[in-house]
């Protein structure tokens, strides 16, 4: 396996330090492989990648502060190309559902032998799924009693009434403070909800809200247009 020239970068994180021990005597003698970083919970994990720019990152799924499922959905938001192994010692089919449409591209239990764990990096590392035989057939049963579709679309993100109208608004170029008159909000109560929406969107401004609104149908200007003339 030592054909990688650059070592496959990693963040550990677990909450437990003697796993985290366990993770770094097995890899420090691999030389492809190097161990960058070690958190003990999810928004550790997220300042560690952010700081780091890791290849790879194995985390556990129940952590403190936030849990692995919750960390892993904002790690491929905002680092997609880094590549996810969930490391756990539950077995439960929501946690394993939960985890793979996070975005985990891996699934390796904590009494998983070394040559798992190595088997598991690199096959990420090539953008491979990769599930421990235990998990594997479990991933399986999932797909065959449709609890787990891999090829299934991400769910669209959901907007309150609220939220809904200051999103009309804004398409109708009322300004923040103008926005904050109409609904009887505080201008900053309007800006956190604009924030919001935002990274609901995914979007980075205001011309992002009108764009994604229109298309997605929760704006027609012709509409407004035509309200405007009356």
């Amino acid at each position: 396996m030592g054909t990688i020239t650059t070592p496959i970068r990693i963040i550990v994180a677990d909450d437990h330090e003697l796993i985290r021990d366990g993770f770094h005597t097995m890899l420090k003698k691999e030389e492809d492989i190097e161990l960058v970083g070690e958190a003990s919970d999810g928004i550790e994990l997220l300042e560690l990648v952010e700081k780091l720019k890791p290849d790879i990152v194995i985390t556990d799924i129940k952590m403190p502060r936030m849990d692995g499922i919750q960390a892993v959905r904002e790690i491929v938001k905002r680092f997609p190309d880094t590549g996810i192994i969930a490391l756990t010692l539950y077995d439960e089919d929501n946690l394993i559902v939960d985890m793979l449409e996070a975005g985990a591209r891996g699934y390796l239990a904590k009494t998983s032998a070394k040559e798992d764990l190595l088997e598991a990096i690199y096959s990420v590392h090539k953008r491979h799924s990769y599930y421990c035989n235990h998990t594997n057939a479990r991933v399986l049963s999932l797909i065959a009693k449709n609890i787990y579709n891999p090829n299934k679309k991400p769910k669209p993100p959901e907007f309150n009434d609220r939220e809904l109208e200051i999103i009309r608004l804004i398409c109708a170029e009322k300004t923040s403070k103008e926005i904050a008159t109409i609904m009887g909000l505080s201008k900053r109560t309007v800006e956190g909800y604009r924030d919001k929406i935002q990274v609901k969107m995914e979007v980075k401004n205001l011309a992002g809200i009108v764009v994604y609104a229109v298309r997605k149908g929760l704006f027609d200007p012709h509409q407004s247009n035509s309200a405007a003339k009356k």
